[in-house]
């Protein structure tokens, strides 16, 4: 069995004339992961392994869910390949991941999370929001492998306001 857990990064600030690699989160980000961490928790009975794209916004909301759920920095992971936007990269990457990892938590961007969320996944979303977390199962030993999965969990910082 595998599990993908798409995270999409917290809300970002448009306050600072930096490249858009370089944003950081709103305050609001913060408040917003507190809310998804403290959830997500219940959920959390099996060993992550965690990777984001460089992007600042994305590696910034990672290191809080690392930092929250007691991560060691042997499993946190910043892969370059996943500052896209584009689905088929972040499918590429997820598909060459090493099978030994048996869950994946990854930090991205849209349009490509809400894309593969519906996907590979059996929730239908319009979007992904910000900070918002899908965990979808597979019954596949191999992560080339995977297809269609099981949407087992969905968090939305709005539901848990």
């Amino acid at each position: 069995m595998k599990r993908l857990i798409f995270v999409r990064h917290g809300k970002s600030s448009w306050d600072f004339p930096v490249g858009d690699k370089d944003r950081p989160l709103k305050k609001r980000a913060y408040k917003d992961a507190e809310h998804v961490i403290t959830a997500f928790k219940a959920h959390l009975d099996f060993h992550l392994e965690i990777f984001s794209s460089p992007a600042k916004r994305a590696r910034t909301t990672a290191e809080l869910f690392k930092t929250k759920l007691n991560i060691e920095d042997q499993y946190f992971h910043i892969s370059p390949e996943l500052y896209t936007f584009d689905a088929e990269v972040v499918l590429e990457f997820i598909k060459n991941t090493e099978n030994n990892f048996d869950s994946l938590m990854l930090f991205g961007h849209n349009p490509a999370y809400t894309e593969l969320v519906n996907r590979l996944g059996s929730l239908r979303l319009d979007n992904l929001p910000t900070t918002g977390l899908v965990s979808i199962v597979f019954q596949s030993e191999s992560w080339s492998q995977i297809q269609t999965g099981d949407t087992r969990l969905y968090l939305a910082p709005k539901h848990l306001r």
